[in-house]
């Protein structure tokens, strides 16, 4: 058994069993991954692939079992490479965070700016995605890190470290009849266009359960996995938007105004997600502990251990 052969038969899982694809993206030819999955299969006698003449059409039962076993083995097999490096070159190498766009352009700049002068040496790479696009990154070896509010929390692969709470606001052009209000309340809301995070974003199940427990139905005329996409429409006149409190600038947003909404709306938790299975370099720990100081080196190995 040689770990290349396990690669392979990851790839061709990944690809949805098309071999053509995997051998392209693993630079290999299609007959080379066909042969070497056959000496796996050989090896330890059983079929990991259903064939219909030379098209792989399924995994068997025993085929998934063995792929779970692969992952874990592929997973070992970079961390014993990452411990390596580790001790040959401590201030070195790279970090990939995934993230969304609102962590990445307003949470994350502070702590990455910090960071990148602590290790100028480390490669460091964002990945933009929603919440369960972030979390399969990590989850699949791609990514080191993900930084995302709720979905992520779905994965249980994932070790969950809380970061901040944040709330929201709403946003609306210059002159607009919310800001004449004393108290902003959801029925004001209600009444207007809304332009608001894709369903897949950003707390959007907050937004929602909120407008359900009123028995309210928010008129979303909009949706943009992009706070300044939201900010955008607003500022054409499509309709107010409800955006999270960090991505409203009041020396950018020149052109908006922004409405608390704190007291409307669950307040969202922002977290990290760390494989289980992982192996963190040191400046990860600090990465992490830069982004959130009270995730020190202690209580991160401490959740990764589940004894947080």
């Amino acid at each position: 058994m040689k770990l290349q052969q396990l690669r392979y038969l990851r790839e061709v899982a990944n690809q949805g069993l098309n071999l053509s694809k995997a051998a392209e993206i693993l630079h290999t030819s299609q007959p080379g991954i066909s042969k070497q999955i056959r000496l796996l299969e050989s090896e330890l006698g059983i079929d990991i692939f259903v064939r219909n003449g030379k098209r792989v059409v399924k995994i068997t039962p025993p085929g998934i079992a063995i792929l779970e076993i692969a992952d874990r083995m592929l997973r070992d097999a970079k961390n014993l490479k990452k411990i390596g490096q580790e001790f040959a070159n401590e201030a070195s190498g790279s970090l990939t965070i995934a993230t969304t766009h609102t962590q990445a352009r307003y949470a994350l700049p502070t702590a990455i700016k910090h960071f990148t002068a602590r290790y100028p040496k480390v490669k460091l790479i964002l990945r933009q995605g929603n919440p369960t696009q972030i979390a399969e990154l990590v989850t699949s070896g791609v990514a080191d890190i993900a930084i995302a509010t709720e979905a992520i929390e779905l994965f249980d692969e994932l070790v969950m470290l809380p970061c901040y709470q944040w709330n929201r606001c709403i946003i609306v052009p210059p002159r607009h009849p919310l800001l004449k209000l004393d108290s902003l309340t959801l029925e004001n809301i209600a009444q207007y266009p809304i332009i608001t995070y894709d369903f897949a974003f950003t707390g959007r199940s907050k937004i929602n359960q909120a407008f359900d427990a009123k028995g309210l139905t928010p008129n979303v005329v909009l949706t943009a996995i992009d706070a300044d996409v939201i900010k955008t429409y607003v500022e054409l006149g499509l309709g107010i938007g409800i955006l999270a409190q960090m991505a409203y600038e009041p020396k950018r947003d020149k052109h908006i105004r922004a409405i608390d909404a704190s007291h409307l709306f669950e307040a969202s938790t922002t977290r990290i997600g760390i494989s289980r299975n992982s192996y963190l370099r040191g400046y990860i720990y600090d990465f992490i502990e830069i982004f959130a100081p009270h995730l020190d080196h202690k209580a991160v190995t401490a959740a990764m251990q589940n004894r947080l």
